[in-house]
């Protein structure tokens, strides 16, 4: 009754691919950073070091999705997916204040960086980063785990154009301020996209109803539905990668097409709404003690 159309196994690949991809880069990175002294190169291979921690944690997210349910864990363990972008928020946060932190000590007395290696560095950042965003594009609207790793990657493209920038100030300018600044922009580009990642996922974790769905819009439906005369105990929730749960009870006092009535309505709440785990209870009285239950100020 229910459609499951996303592949875990694509999603694990994916992440593998991008995970060792970008810990290849963040090695070489980290190294020529060291060797010019660069803040520019070093934070950005920090920062990128943390996306590689970030990147296993959904990788290993989308690897342990993959289990079959139990009888202990009846969904199996799709919510890794909603916790592991958490989990990916909190670590940019604190990369980002660490990032700034030492930045702004710099900024007082900025070393002399040569320019060169630093654009050549960050050149390589954009297409590795691009590269690895490409492999997780598909579906990261929807999915959370991939939403994590896909704003990770495009903010690094997008640090690592403001590197090659700085190289090139430092270079024809000899503005070495521009290295400290970099690292500065680095942290406040990942405080900012993490907020909204942290959001939604502290959201998802908490059941929240999912951005994309109108509970009210759902309501309505159920309510215009044949021979419904109330609806309570409406609940949508996010299972984990475009999973959307849902349960409701439905007062149909003189209707008898009950399992008709449950498979047509379970078709439309997939179609219309992606709401793909419904689980509908058919009451046949006119009042129910949930419905006082709800309007109670400790109701659900």
């Amino acid at each position: 009754m229910h459609s499951h159309p996303h592949d875990h196994g694509s999603s694990t690949r994916a992440f593998a691919a991008v995970t060792l991809i970008n810990l290849a880069y963040t090695i070489l990175e980290a190294g020529y950073g060291f060797a010019t002294n660069s803040l520019a190169l070093l934070s950005d291979a920090l920062h990128n070091f943390g996306d590689v921690l970030g990147l296993g944690i959904a990788w290993a997210a989308a690897v342990i999705a993959k289990r079959a349910p139990t009888e202990r864990h009846t969904y199996g363990w799709r919510r890794a997916t909603l916790l592991s972008p958490l989990a990916n928020a909190l670590l940019l946060v604190a990369f980002a204040g660490a990032l700034a932190s030492e930045a702004i000590r710099r900024l007082d007395a900025p070393p002399q960086i040569p320019g060169m290696p630093v654009i050549v560095v960050a050149a390589i950042g954009i297409l590795v980063n691009l590269g690895a965003a490409w492999f997780v594009r598909d579906g990261h609207a929807q999915d959370l785990n991939r939403r994590g790793a896909f704003l990770h990657l495009i903010a690094d493209a997008a640090v690592s154009l403001a590197a090659v920038l700085a190289g090139i100030g430092m270079l024809t300018l000899r503005w070495n301020w521009l290295d400290p600044m970099t690292a500065l922009l680095v942290g406040a580009v990942v405080a900012l996209g993490a907020f909204g990642l942290l959001r939604d996922s502290f959201n998802a974790a908490m059941d929240a109803v999912p951005s994309g769905i109108d509970k009210a819009a759902v309501s309505d439906f159920l309510s215009g539905q044949s021979g419904v005369a109330a609806v309570h105990h409406l609940h949508i929730w996010s299972l984990g990668a475009g999973e959307i749960a849902m349960t409701a009870h439905l007062v149909r006092p003189d209707a008898g097409d009950h399992d008709a009535f449950i498979d047509r309505v379970v078709h439309d709440l997939d179609h219309r709404f992606g709401i793909n785990h419904p689980t509908l209870q058919i009451e046949h009285g006119a009042a129910c003690e949930h419905d006082a239950h709800d309007r109670a100020p400790h109701g659900h």
